[in-house]
């Protein structure tokens, strides 16, 4: 079975002040997506460097997510560390996946250039940055999910399959 983290990164979220409503639209969409058994590990943490960096190697490394998604903390306010904490705990940058969903983005809101969305690998896991603002979050998806399950394939993380009626997965034939 698949194991996906969704990772929360707000402050007010982690001292309960307000619900978390992204990391439930992540799972809302996912659900919807992914036809394939799967599992969610789900966290909230406040914003910050360390927060975030530790949650991230925790979830890959001790929890064996093989796909992480994160929401919240990628825009340029000083507690927004969630980019530079996910570079310091991958070993290689996928640059496609935040084009991708800026380009996206950018369709709905100007301001969607502040976000500094990023993916990366750490070993057989993708990590991927997005917003934390729950319509953001299915416009992101659904810039970039259709290749999240060929990426997990060569990583050897855990294999998805999808509703292409949501989400077309694409694999080469053969793949």
């Amino acid at each position: 079975m698949v194991r996906i983290g969704i990772l929360t990164v707000s402050d007010r979220a982690a001292r309960g002040e307000y619900a978390d409503l992204g990391g439930p639209a992540i799972i809302d969409w996912l659900t919807s997506a992914i036809t394939s058994p799967w599992q969610p590990v789900r966290r909230i943490i406040p914003d910050g460097f360390d927060s975030v960096r530790d949650a991230l190697i925790a979830m890959c490394d001790n929890d064996k997510v093989d796909l992480l998604l994160t929401t919240g903390g990628t825009g340029p306010s000083p507690r927004d560390c969630t980019p530079e904490a996910t570079e310091s705990v991958i070993g290689r940058v996928m640059p496609g996946f935040g084009e991708a969903m800026r380009l996206a983005s950018l369709q709905h809101v100007p301001t969607a250039i502040l976000s500094r969305q990023l993916a990366g690998l750490r070993g057989n896991c993708l990590i991927i940055n997005m917003p934390g603002k729950p319509s953001s979050v299915a416009v992101c998806l659904n810039a970039v999910f259709a290749a999240v399950p060929y990426c997990m394939d060569l990583i050897g993380a855990g294999r998805i399959q999808t509703d292409s009626a949501v989400i077309a997965a694409f694999r080469p034939k053969g793949a």
